[in-house]
């Protein structure tokens, strides 16, 4: 049995380089004003909130002005690069395998702390960067949506680096509080950083002196990032609340689009987006659509992805994990966070054999694997962890061969 794992260990790590090479390959046919990070980078640098221009369909157009909807904090990392090279900086792919580079190190200090055995480790670490999200908004942090995402996660690690390894509460939650103005879903996984916090003997929830202090060194800097985003929500559309989805979509023919159909007619958040989302979350396949006269060609890929189970089966042990309370409250986090995502207008596409937002709370997901993923059932994720690599070097090759 060992030889046979060492054997698969081998084989993940061989295809694991062919992925790699497709990240390198990406990083090099980068093109500049495609990402619209960099111009709202740009207009910060200028002391404006709005934008002369969006390099994406995600624009909002308020008052006369354009602004990019998105949370602020990946413009202020590109803000440096773009100060030296202008908006057409065209690096973030190489921004974005630094921040991978920086997630996978937190996590090996916090598997480290969670005192996992290093081959367990090595797979579990082998299996997030090549058999889950992490791996398409790697390949994608050219653009946007995926950058953000990509930054949202390293700061998501580092935060839970600062509580397992018992650092600073209040540096976690700065962390956390950035990463919230990344994604904004981040903020849902505060009851997961808390319930680390605490040793088994301590309450949840307690009025004495120690709870309160715990909470406020993690909580006071989450609640300044709130304020940051609801001050920059108002500075911009004059109301916090707002965060400026409501003015992407128009009816421009020449710019239509499936979100914008969607938010046009249906709205950003509805119960009418809930049985796609779900099939999509949980049921749907890979899935490539064939054509031709002799439909033998290969025509499409689904653009809007493939569900966390199929793409990702080695997450189901998870349910293998001890029901601690870390483990429970941050099963619960993670439920509300996709729970809420069922009625949101988008599922984030355009993405292949992924569910790119399950990565918001994907590091409950790992921390539970990381508590699972025993000596008996290790071959058994390593075998659905090469599956899952296997699968990630299929979809690249799809895609190379689709006609542009």
């Amino acid at each position: 049995m060992r030889f046979r794992e060492k054997f698969l260990f081998v084989v993940a790590v061989l295809l694991a380089l062919l992925l790699a090479m497709a990240i390198g390959r990406q990083t090099t046919v980068e093109t500049g004003y495609s990402n619209s990070y960099a111009a709202l980078a740009d207009g910060f640098l200028q002391g404006r909130l709005d934008v002369d221009k969006c390099f994406d369909s995600d624009c909002a157009k308020f008052d006369g002005k354009r602004y990019i909807v998105f949370p602020p904090v990946p413009a202020i990392v590109a803000m440096p690069f773009v100060a030296a090279f202008g908006p057409g900086f065209h690096h973030f792919m190489i921004i974005g395998v630094v921040a991978l580079a920086a997630s996978l190190w937190l996590w090996w200090r916090i598997l480290e702390a969670m005192e996992v055995r290093r081959e367990t480790a090595l797979w579990l670490l082998l299996a997030l960067t090549f058999a889950s999200p992490l791996f398409y908004v790697t390949l994608r942090a050219d653009k946007v949506w995926f950058f953000a995402h990509s930054i949202d996660f390293l700061l998501v690690s580092a935060a839970l680096h600062e509580v397992l390894r018992g650092m600073s509460l209040v540096r976690a939650g700065i962390f956390i509080g950035a990463a919230f103005l990344c994604r904004q879903m981040s903020i849902l996984l505060v009851p997961f950083l808390f319930a680390l916090s605490l040793t088994p003997r301590e309450p949840l929830i307690s009025f004495g002196k120690a709870h309160i202090v715990r909470a406020l060194k993690l909580g006071l800097p989450v609640a300044g990032a709130i304020a940051v985003y609801l001050t920059y929500n108002w500075l911009r559309f004059g109301d916090p609340m707002q965060t400026g989805y409501a003015y992407i979509a128009a009816p421009d023919l020449d710019h239509w689009s499936l979100i914008n159909y969607r938010l046009t007619h249906i709205g950003l958040f509805s119960k009418d987006y809930v049985p796609f989302n779900a099939v999509y979350l949980f049921l749907q396949g890979f899935h490539v659509q064939w054509g031709g006269p002799d439909f033998l060609d290969i025509v499409a890929f689904d653009p809007m992805g493939t569900s966390i189970i199929a793409a990702s089966p080695f997450v189901l042990l998870a349910i293998f994990a001890p029901a601690t309370r870390p483990v429970v409250v941050g099963a619960l986090c993670a439920a509300l966070i996709a729970g809420i995502t069922l009625f949101y207008h988008g599922n984030g596409y355009s993405q292949y054999n992924t569910q790119r937002f399950t990565l918001d709370w994907m590091p409950v997901m790992f921390f539970a694997l990381a508590l699972a993923v025993k000596e008996p059932i290790r071959p058994v994720f390593g075998l659905l962890a090469t599956y899952g690599i296997v699968l990630n070097v299929a979809a690249i090759a799809v895609l190379a061969i689709l006609p542009s």
